[in-house]
């Protein structure tokens, strides 16, 4: 067997290499994706969680902005405009009968005639288009009415001579009408207690002294004022009728010979003048006139509480502490369980035995005599405060067990025991190699703390367990609380905006996580491509 010599190969053997010859690895023509990026591949892929984020970044932004455009806030109310219904000038201007502050009614006779006068006397549609519907007895009236125009007048207003002819000034400079001709106070002087002071009453009636007061019509079926009036040459600071508008005989009448004028107003102290005024127009005068707060009209777009709390703003300011104060729950339940879960997890032993009676015996004391304990030991302190302590001393413990969990779960696997043979500490094992791989689990539980947290506190606020009011806030149980009773008089919408806002947030929020959990699956890396 011939055996050839390698030191020995003959110099024509070998010949130049052309560059076409060279052979090399192709090179990767895409470009290396990280964890976070290909989660985030994964979670675009599942359409319900994108719909679900989409909602909670709405809700998020609504309770974030939502503050910043409205001039109410959780602790205005007024009784005046209270159960308003909620209206949006866009709506109320197509005249469509929907979110236009109107509201369905049934009546009799009796209580279609008192909305008809107060119509006729202010010069707004009370009765929405003038549109009823008689039934065939003609004892039942339907018609949609204006639910804030509706306040009226309430009772006589005891107001101050300067006060007085600042309205007037207003009137005049506005056009707008805020004081109305006062009755006669001799015939007011013969009604029962309960009707003398209702303002409301300035036609003429069958019985003044009846318990129940029924307008006197005309030939022609229409109201008959019953102002008080006085002749044109009294003296009296009252007889100027200052431009009121949309009253007949504004610029004096004669009767008999003799001229007179409405009366605007009556004396009844020192300094002091009562008068009716339109709740609409006089609410308008208070906050641009005098209080100057930014409120323009009452225009409630979710409408109003049987305490005249604006909806909208509560709901705002309700959801933004809501989210604000679940978040940091959230946020150091997360910190203090993976911490706390992370160590009794990888060391297991004495270590995980110890820490596990300890998170057992804990999170054995029921909540609610935690709250208890914590309002009767603190009760200087603010609702939010104790909510805070109470929903941290045992809210972590979940997130730490589920923490452990995972730790038992990736501790034992090749490559920990890879990075252990190479030197890495336990800290970077714990939390470089075991903690990501478990991360998915354990983000989808923050991402369902936040939406429990929230639950929680609008439970605790609905059973009136927790008074978030008292620190010049509300909460969404709150406002759910107003709305249980409002639904017998009629007001459904009180509870309809809260509790739609809780069942969006609990859904979007469980699709969100859901969607975070599979994104966050290390199994699942590469399946996007």
């Amino acid at each position: 067997m011939e055996m050839n010599n390698i030191n020995n190969i003959p110099k024509e053997k070998f010949t130049f290499a052309k560059r076409n010859d060279l052979y090399h690895d192709n090179k990767f023509d895409t470009k290396p994706v990280s964890y976070f990026q290909g989660a985030f591949r994964r979670f675009c892929k599942n359409k319900g969680a994108v719909v679900g984020g989409i909602i909670v970044s709405l809700l998020i932004v609504f309770a974030i902005i939502a503050p910043l455009f409205t001039p109410f806030t959780p602790v205005y109310y007024d009784q005046r405009f209270a159960y308003v219904s909620p209206k949006l000038e866009l709506f109320a201007d197509l005249g469509i009968g929907f979110w236009d502050g109107g509201k369905t009614k049934n009546t009799n006779r009796l209580g279609y005639l008192k909305d008809l006068a107060l119509g006729q006397e202010i010069g707004v549609d009370v009765i929405m288009g003038g549109e009823y519907e008689v039934s065939d007895d003609g004892s039942n009236y339907t018609y949609r009415f204006d639910t804030y125009y509706t306040t009226g007048f309430g009772k006589y207003k005891t107001i101050s001579f300067a006060e007085y002819e600042d309205i007037q000034r207003y009137q005049n400079e506005t056009g707008k009408q805020v004081l109305y001709p006062v009755v006669d106070k001799a015939i007011r002087n013969t009604m029962l207690p309960k009707n003398k002071d209702d303002a409301n009453i300035y036609y003429k009636m069958d019985n003044p002294s009846a318990a129940t007061i029924r307008p006197k019509l005309d030939f022609n079926g229409n109201i008959i004022p019953n102002y008080q009036k006085h002749a044109a040459d009294t003296t009296s600071p009252l007889i100027a009728p200052y431009n009121s508008t949309r009253i007949e005989g504004q610029n004096g009448f004669t009767e008999n010979g003799t001229q007179y004028f409405y009366s605007y107003g009556t004396v009844v102290g020192d300094g002091i003048v009562e008068v009716r005024a339109l709740n609409y127009e006089y609410y308008i005068y208070e906050h641009t006139q005098v209080k100057k707060d930014g409120i323009e009209e009452p225009l409630f777009i979710f409408g109003t509480t049987d305490t005249g709390k604006d909806i909208f703003a509560c709901l705002a300011y309700g959801a933004r502490f809501s989210f604000v104060f679940a978040t940091i729950v959230a946020v150091v339940n997360f910190i203090v369980g993976v911490i706390w879960g992370s160590i009794a997890g990888y060391f297991g032993g004495k270590t995980d035995l110890f820490m596990e009676r300890f998170s057992e015996i804990l999170g054995s004391v029921p909540t609610m005599i935690v709250i208890t304990l914590l309002k009767y030991h603190m009760g200087t302190s603010t609702q939010a405060l104790v909510l805070f302590i109470s929903f941290f001393l045992t809210g972590w413990i979940g997130m730490a067990g589920t923490t452990r969990m995972q730790f038992y779960r990736f501790k034992n696997q090749e490559y920990v025991l890879a990075a252990r043979t190479l030197g890495a500490s336990d800290w970077r094992i714990m939390f470089k190699h075991i903690l990501p791989n478990g991360l998915g689990t354990i983000v989808t539980s923050v991402a369902l703390v936040i939406p429990a947290m929230i639950y929680s506190e609008t439970s605790l606020s609905y059973l009136g367990i927790i008074n978030l009011e008292a620190g010049k806030t509300t909460s969404v149980g709150t406002l759910i609380a107003a709305g249980q009773k409002s639904i017998m008089a009629g007001a459904g919408f009180v509870a309809l905006f809260p509790c739609l806002f809780l069942v969006l947030l609990m859904l979007s929020f469980n699709l969100f996580g859901n969607g975070l959990r599979d994104a966050f699956n290390p199994s699942l890396r590469g399946s996007e491509d």
